[in-house]
């Protein structure tokens, strides 16, 4: 069962004989961390601000790595996200009492955390759950069973020990954990090789991969693919969607690569030639190759490869899975945005998980502090804080809803402002 844990302050009583008041906008929260990582109790967070701003706030746990994702022949397949559904059947059922509207539930979730969200847009048992979602910095992605379970049986191999639920559970914890570390230590997103716990299409929670169930692309998602949970260029939408009646809030920061590519060397280190094979290891078009290039004359070739991974990986599904909500007639309003405030910090620029500080308020707090430095534009942070909370009370965060001139509002560099088709022919380059 996930670990919940109400972080509103004084929102609310439970208190019968108190005065009654308003239900509030209720947001439930999960955390990223590659389905490995992760905690509800990082300080940044921190869920003061939403209290302050009328908002009932829940933040959850869950089981990750192998406990959570693992896959196994004697246990159930993504018990991490049975944990997730778990909570919000919680929050269903008990929010009442903490002052929270239950027909007012946001779930809200950043890189792994939002890959679990759409996940749950996908599958039946969460449906009628929640009535928004905010995706931060994650697109639709699962693997089917067979290719996930790949993982478990190398970290099993690497404990001498068969790759059942029972034989793990025999295994000391801390000896469980070096071999899942060493196992998933080399996975790479953007080639689909390594090891990697995900998300798996199980026929149960998950009936059909949330990227073809989303879009309504394709009738089968296990397909076993290079680039897992890529949205299809050709997805076209249509009555069977789903969660078209869900609003939805989603976007990415500017320049995602840059939290793994500067610590680790690969901006400075990756040589035109390597560039080249690594387009060609990760199926990038040549046109949409060129068109970065073009646009980056003084770019090394480390940024290009990152500016092509972002998109690959979050920019490009993001739209194309708005664009098949608005050619399928979704009821649900669908809004994008992007986070492009450079943080100065070791030249980390717009990276992941940047956003979540502004998010959340948290700018004071040193874990906050020590990816944007000290002097982070705290209006900012109010502006983004704000939408969150507006988008949670009503369904409008405060900008135009997507449409056919692909309104994204840009948190930056500089003041918010709405910006229609950003970086339009990058997008597009990756459709023809």
């Amino acid at each position: 069962m996930a670990d919940t844990t109400g972080t509103a302050g004084a929102t609310g009583t439970s208190d019968p004989a108190a005065a009654p008041s308003p239900a509030r906008p209720v947001m439930v929260w999960i955390h990223g961390g590659s389905l490995i990582h992760g905690s509800n109790a990082v300080p940044v967070y921190d869920g003061t601000a939403f209290a302050r701003d009328g908002v009932v706030l829940v933040s959850v746990n869950y089981r990750l790595g192998v406990e959570g994702f693992g896959v196994f022949p004697d246990a159930p397949a993504n018990l991490g996200l049975r944990d997730q559904i778990a909570a919000l059947v919680w929050v269903r059922e008990n929010i009442a009492a903490f002052g929270g509207d239950p027909e007012r539930v946001t779930v809200f979730g950043e890189s792994a955390g939002a890959i679990s969200i759409a996940a749950l847009l996908a599958s039946p048992l969460a449906r009628g759950l929640f009535r928004r979602a905010v995706v931060q910095s994650g697109a639709p992605m699962a693997l089917p069973l067979e290719r996930a379970r790949r993982t478990t049986e190398a970290v099993a191999k690497r404990l001498g020990v068969p790759a059942t639920a029972e034989a793990f559970a025999a295994v000391d914890r801390e000896r469980l954990l070096t071999a899942q570390t060493e196992v998933t230590a080399k996975g790479s997103p953007l080639t689909g090789s390594g090891h990697s716990f995900q998300i798996v299409v199980d026929g149960d929670v998950l009936p059909r991969d949330p990227a073809a169930a989303l879009t309504g692309g394709g009738q089968d998602g296990a397909a076993d693919r290079t680039s897992p949970g890529q949205v299809p260029k050709d997805a076209v939408g249509g009555p069977g969607v789903e969660s078209a009646g869900v609003d939805l809030l989603m976007g990415t920061t500017t320049e995602e690569y840059r939290l793994w590519f500067v610590p680790s060397g690969l901006v400075e280190r990756l040589s035109p030639l390597m560039l080249r094979l690594a387009l060609w290891k990760t199926r990038v078009p040549s046109r949409t190759a060129r068109v970065y290039r073009a646009n980056r004359p003084q770019a090394r070739p480390g940024e290009v490869l990152g500016a092509l991974a972002t998109d690959k990986l979050l920019r490009v599904p993001l739209n194309r899975w708005a664009d098949a909500r608005l050619r399928a007639g979704a009821a649900g309003r669908t809004y994008l945005y992007e986070f492009g405030w450079p943080s100065p910090v070791l030249g980390l620029g717009a990276c992941h998980a940047l956003e979540l500080g502004f998010v959340f308020d948290t700018l004071d707090t040193p874990e906050t502090e020590a990816l944007t430095g000290p002097d982070a534009p705290r209006e900012l942070a109010e502006a983004m804080h704000a939408a969150w909370v507006a988008f949670a009370t009503d369904g409008a965060p405060g900008w135009r809803a997507w449409d056919a001139e692909r309104p994204v509002m840009a948190f930056g560099p500089g003041r918010p402002a709405t910006v229609s088709a950003p970086r339009e022919e990058e997008r597009s380059s990756w459709d023809a």
